[in-house]
């Protein structure tokens, strides 16, 4: 099992950019893949993105994949996620969970929630128009 925390959240204009930092405690990341996830009020959490352990396979939403980017800093135990030309529709709780994968499963990442075991408590993101 392992600790993460978001960070990075808050009120943009639509347009700007934000970055969101998933920062893992007590193990080595590296053996992690992690997903990020959106929850907007009323709704039901969505995935937005996935980074395989290796850090060589990434998979989006449709709506955000030629908007957002996550990546990994295995030496720093993070995993960010790059938010460019924000939507209003972009405003949510952003949540970071992570699952231990084996070396064998180095390419593996999940778009479900129920595929993770660890989750973070979550950044809000709040886009104005």
């Amino acid at each position: 099992q392992v600790h993460v925390q978001e960070s990075g959240g808050g009120l943009v204009q639509a347009g700007a950019s934000l970055r969101l930092s998933c920062t893992a405690s007590g193990v080595s990341f590296n053996t992690y893949a992690v997903g990020w996830f959106r929850q907007a009020p009323g709704k039901e959490r969505e995935f937005v993105g996935a980074i395989s352990r290796d850090g060589d396979h990434t998979f989006y939403l449709d709506s955000v994949k030629d908007r957002f980017t996550v990546s990994r800093d295995n030496a720093e135990n993070t995993v960010d996620l790059q938010m460019n030309k924000l939507k209003p529709e972009d405003s949510a709780v952003y949540y970071c969970a992570a699952k231990g994968v084996p070396p064998s499963g180095s390419s593996w990442y999940g778009s479900s929630p129920e595929w993770y075991y660890d989750w973070g408590q979550g950044t809000p993101v709040t886009v104005s128009s």
